[in-house]
């Protein structure tokens, strides 16, 4: 394929042609729906045989995120992609990860649960990516692309945050985006990085310290002295401040009139955008907000449509869970509606349309 150069490829596709090009040194996977194209596509292209990147099927999902777990540690570009339940596997690792500030990056093709549930499309792991879903008190960065083309742009995009503040990072999509086919536009090819390149750029990674050269890097989770411990803690929270400070990013659309905000993330967010358009002909005054960063969420941005709209709607493919988010950043402001669909449904934009005119019906906007 040749830079600058559309391709027609499923989300999943551009996800594994994007690593190669990113630079990723390794990518340690296990197969399940609806991601498995990503380690298939991989193995037909043999990046092993063009630019030295591993390519390895674990024997599992907790193999897959331990393995992540050196090779980030070690410095280098490193990535597995998974499923909700598979996702689900790896929270302990990821948590081991955080506090040792080790940079990788994590793909979760969402499918419906609880347990097994389905291989349909969901948005039920957004409490799971955000909140921390392992044991202790960290974060990880979460990206929502909302298209194929920003399941390809957010592979580097995660690997940079990844490494400027040495925390594993996750890009969190959906059977939807995974597997619906559009043009894109890849990265251009580049090298992977050199051993000196990467001792240059993490004098923190566990590489080898040649004789003299520094003292040896240890990475571990473990201190069993509580006053050490929680200073570590304490250093995580002020990096997880500064994240929040400097990382946030979203996306508006029609809301500086707009009488009711959608929020709504990932493939929803496009069905979302769709009803906000029909609304729009119809003469209701509607607008999105699509947090691109879950967390860090964009809370001033929705505090801030909260002070001019009439109402804002939570669209969302689970129970009701960013919904928790946008509640506590409108504090009580402005009323704030949900509408969901569990197990596997996708809800369409006349739904939405629907559920809108019902909101705003509510509190006699029409």
């Amino acid at each position: 394929m040749k830079d600058n150069e559309y391709v027609l490829l499923k989300g999943n596709e551009a996800i594994a042609h994007a690593a190669i090009r990113c630079g990723c040194d390794g990518f340690f996977g296990y197969p399940i729906t609806p991601q498995s194209e990503i380690l298939e596509t991989l193995s037909l292209l043999k990046p092993w045989e063009t630019t030295g990147m591993v390519v390895l099927q674990a024997e599992s999902e907790v193999a897959a995120i331990n393995m992540l777990y050196g090779g980030g540690g070690s410095g280098k570009r490193v990535m597995t992609t998974s499923s909700s339940p598979g996702v689900a596997l790896m929270q302990e690792g990821m948590s081991y990860m955080a506090v040792c500030e080790i940079p990788a990056l994590i793909v979760n093709v969402q499918r419906g649960g609880p347990g097994l549930g389905t291989i349909q499309p969901s948005q039920s792991d957004y409490l799971q990516a955000t909140v921390g879903g392992g044991n202790g008190d960290y974060q990880t960065i979460v990206l929502a692309p909302a298209s194929v083309q920003e399941m390809a742009d957010f592979v580097d995009l995660a690997f940079q945050l990844a490494f400027r503040w040495r925390n594993p990072a996750m890009i969190l999509s959906d059977g939807v985006i995974g597997q619906m086919m559009e043009k894109v536009v890849l990265p251009p090819q580049r090298p992977r990085r050199t051993e000196e390149e990467i001792a240059r750029e993490c004098p923190w990674a566990v590489n080898g310290h040649g004789v003299g050269r520094r003292k040896p890097n240890i990475m571990t989770s473990l201190e069993l002295d509580p006053a050490i411990m929680e200073e570590r803690n304490l250093r995580l929270q002020e990096k997880y401040l500064r994240i929040r400070q400097s990382e946030v990013r979203c996306e508006t659309y029609l809301c500086d009139d707009a009488d009711i905000v959608l929020t709504a993330f990932g493939s929803v967010a496009r069905i979302c955008k769709e009803a906000v358009g029909n609304l729009r002909r119809q003469g209701v005054k509607a607008g999105l907000l699509r947090p691109i960063t879950l967390w860090p969420f964009p809370e001033k941005e929705i505090a801030a449509l909260a002070g001019r709209a009439r109402a804002i709607m939570v669209a969302e493919m689970n129970a009701g869970q960013m919904v928790r988010d946008v509640r506590a950043a409108v504090e009580g402001r402005t009323p704030v509606h949900f509408y969901g669909r569990m197990g596997g449904m996708v809800p369409s934009p006349q739904e939405i349309e629907d559920q809108v005119k019902l909101h705003l019906k509510e509190i006699n906007l029409i």
